[in-house]
Order: structure tokens, then sequence, then C-alpha cells
């Protein structure tokens, strides 16, 4: 399978503030899109064939002001792109890693995503979604 980074998942408290130094490089950022069921508002920057994912939270509870709180602004993960999502996660689930959460979800941009768990990837959230046709 080949695999390629889709983005870098960045926590921070003020998509405004945050995505202003991205703006002043020249970069193309998203309009803002919100994802109720992670409760986040987020933007996209574009960087080459990667993009950056600026994730402000939209609830006290939700994960991402979880992980402000107890580590602080920045990386919160590595999402990979996958050609086959489904083939990829049943593989994981066969192997006994651990998920997030054995279901596949949509969110921004209408993406399939499921989260690998930190204690599977030595420390690193890790997303995969379905590559694009």
């Amino acid at each position: 399978m080949d695999f390629s980074i889709d983005h870098l998942g960045i926590a921070v408290k003020s998509l405004a503030a945050a995505q202003s130094i991205y703006e002043k490089l020249g970069l193309s950022v998203s309009p803002v899109e919100t994802v109720e069921q992670e409760q986040v508002r987020l933007v996209m920057v574009q960087v080459g064939d990667s993009r950056l994912e600026l994730l402000e939270a939209t609830s006290e509870d939700s994960t991402i002001a979880k992980f402000i709180s107890k580590r602080g602004e920045g990386l919160h993960h590595v999402c990979l792109r996958v050609p086959d999502l489904p083939a990829a996660v049943a593989r994981l689930k066969k192997d006994g890693v651990r998920l997030v959460s054995e279901e596949i979800k949509t969110g921004a941009g209408g993406h399939q995503y499921v989260f690998v768990h930190p204690a599977s990837t030595g420390g690193v959230l890790l997303e995969l979604v379905q590559e694009e046709e």
C-alpha cells in the first residue's frame, strides 16, 4: 500500500491568531469548518502536497480542549493518507493494534478517518484517512 502524509493536526487556542502566521507567509488557508462530532473548528493550510490542520475547541470538554489544558498548544496528531482505509483498519485490528475507536467516521471535508491510539504508536496519535479518488 502507498501511504503519504495527509496532514499534521495542531491544537490551538485561537484559529484567527494561529492562522495569521501562515497567511503572512502567503500560504493558502481554507475557510473555517466545524466538525460537530469532534467539537472543533478547523482550517487547513496547504503546504506542498500536505497540509497543516489547525484545530480549535468548540467545547471545554472536547478532546482538543483537554489536550491544550494538559499539554498546551502544539502538535496533536499525524495523519496518513491510505488507499484502502477499511483494509488498513482490519489489518490493524487483526494484529491487535489499539484503536481509539474501531468505527470509521466522516469528518472535515467528508473524509473518512480512524485514529490509532498513542499506546500502539510510540506515543503519537495517528490518524488514518481514506485517500481521495
